[in-house]
């Protein structure tokens, strides 16, 4: 028998010969790559410190706005402001502002004819002329706030400050 097998090696290529990289380029490479994370990671942690010295606040316009002269309200009403959803009550020279926004889910209560003046027509909560709730889902009863005279004779209504039913502005 031939030990000569039928398929004879392959003949190596000079051509076609694979250059070998050398160590010190590789570990140049891997040099730069590591020098280059670790200054992308200082840099986004100095960012990260800096943007947290900045406060996040959101500035609100102020909820205090006037209203017209108390002359303009009619005696024995409830006067609606549309723009901030609140009424203007005025009982003789009293006078005192309510919210028009039912406490449940925000909805614009109406005035009705009635033992209940106000009505939410989202789900039916009735309120009591004072703004205690009577029946409904509403958890509360609608909001009062403070009301005061400026300079210059006009009504000024802070939605900011909440007050009793009972508080007046008497002019």
């Amino acid at each position: 028998m031939n030990n000569k097998s039928s398929n004879p090696a392959p003949a190596k290529n000079p051509r076609f010969k694979r250059p070998e990289a050398s160590p010190a380029r590789r570990r140049f490479i891997w040099l730069t790559l590591g020098w280059a994370a670790s200054l992308f990671a200082v840099i986004a942690c100095g960012f990260a410190s800096v943007r947290s010295l900045i406060p996040n606040v959101l500035f609100e316009p102020s909820r205090r706005f006037k209203a017209d002269h108390p002359e303009d309200y009619p005696d024995e009403t409830f006067t609606f402001i549309e723009e901030v959803r609140l009424f203007i009550v005025r009982k003789g020279n009293s006078y005192r502002a309510v919210s028009a926004l039912c406490p449940h889910l925000g909805c614009t209560v109406n005035l009705t004819a009635g033992e209940y003046p106000f009505l939410c027509p989202c789900h039916g909560s009735h309120f009591q002329e004072n703004g205690d709730v009577v029946s409904g889902p509403s958890p509360r009863g609608l909001a009062w706030h403070f009301v005061s005279l400026s300079k210059d004779g006009r009504l000024v209504i802070d939605m900011d400050r909440e007050v009793n039913h009972d508080k007046y502005l008497i002019v």
